[in-house]
């Protein structure tokens, strides 16, 4: 049961996640890093082990991943995870869609990873660059027009069962870390008919009969919204513009780092900012097996205290299984200690309450790391 009291039992140090003298710290935690925990302090490392089974961690380069809309305009995104609360899913777009297209099933949460470009929306256009979050609503109409001579728009796109919705306000009130007001809405503007016989809207929705796809064709341009009204609409939001929680003494867990959330899926925004500074602390994540969620970390870009991050790096790690920075990235931040004031890492995560099944690329594109 949960109490005030928190016990403390043989050989630990005085300081959480700080002053470990060749100890290993290891969290078994509930809630996701809010709920009851055991800290052990071991004389191994908890992710030295060989994986025999279907539960293990993966890690897929992105860039060995071939969505279909990568070569064809007329194609889609390519399913990377799923479970019931969520899909996610890999774009790489090089043209604009032919088609409009609106995602029945549920919200889409998509970070562009590369490129820029054009949303038609019938809110209005949205215009994206790379470090965007673009958040369209359930069934929202649109489409995609990367921006000519800027390469492939590349989005991990997340697409939730429930709402996403803005965290509760905590103790740092409404407007931290994400601040709504630097949130970019769409003004209208409609949209003539070009000439074409008809407009295809395609619906995106789980397989009825082995189809994911239903297609519906207007005579006219269906982005014609002369205005809008309510609290229901797409926006934009830069990583730019997210306000990074810090602490000196202690490395902080990642849920202060919460971004959007649906039921069951929560995401966060791992971005640059100071390091910690009190001598004796880790400045790296600590070894868990975060028991209520499985995680998944998009890197976007940026290095560890001088260690390259491989960016597009997709990393899967299911709940209960250890996981953890490398203990030779741990070593050489202690060992760096002096040499380092920042930290310059983007990273995307995405937590799920339910286990999420790695689709057959990525499977097949696993680096075998475990």
């Amino acid at each position: 049961m949960e109490s005030f009291v928190h016990l403390r039992k043989g050989n630990t140090p005085r300081r959480l996640h700080a002053d470990l003298n060749g100890l290993k710290d290891d969290e078994l935690g509930r809630g996701g890093f809010t709920g009851r925990t055991a800290h052990m302090y071991r004389r191994h490392d908890p992710t030295a082990y060989r994986s025999v089974g279907p539960l293990r961690p993966t890690d897929v380069l992105s860039s060995e991943l071939k969505p279909s809309d990568a070569t064809d305009a007329r194609g889609g995104p390519l399913l990377m995870f799923s479970n019931a609360d969520c899909l996610v899913l890999l774009s790489r777009r090089t043209e604009e869609m032919p088609f409009f297209v609106r995602y029945v099933d549920g919200d889409v949460l998509s970070f562009v990873h590369k490129g820029s470009g054009r949303l038609e929306t019938e809110f209005g256009p949205l215009d994206y660059r790379e470090g965007d979050w673009i958040y369209l609503p359930k069934a929202c109409t649109w489409r995609q027009i990367p921006a000519a001579n800027a390469g492939a728009t590349t989005l991990l796109m997340i697409q939730a069962t429930e709402e996403f919705r803005v965290p509760p306000p905590g103790q740092l009130g409404r407007h931290f870390p994400f601040d709504p007001a630097q949130a970019t809405i769409p003004e209208p503007a409609p949209i003539d008919d070009d000439g074409r016989d008809e407009y295809e809207v395609r619906l995106v929705h789980a397989p009825i009969d082995g189809v994911g796809t239903t297609s519906l064709f207007y005579q006219h341009n269906p982005l014609d919204v002369e205005g809008w009204r309510g609290d229901n609409f797409p926006f934009t939001f830069n990583i730019d513009d997210y306000t990074v929680i810090t602490s000196d003494s202690v490395h902080l867990p990642p849920t202060v780092h919460l971004f959007m959330q649906a039921t069951g899926v929560y995401i966060m925004n791992f971005l640059p900012r100071p390091a910690e500074s009190v001598p004796g602390t880790e400045r790296t994540p600590w070894y868990h097996r975060n028991v209520d969620f499985d995680e998944i970390a998009f890197f976007h870009g940026g290095t560890l205290y001088g260690i390259a991050m491989p960016p597009g790096l997709v990393s899967h790690a299911p709940q209960g299984v250890h996981h953890g920075a490398p203990e030779k990235a741990r070593e050489r931040a202690r060992r760096k200690f002096d040499e380092y004031s920042h930290v310059d890492w983007s990273v995307i995560a995405i937590d799920t309450r339910r286990r999420l099944t790695p689709s057959e690329e990525i499977l097949a594109n696993d680096l075998g790391q475990h």
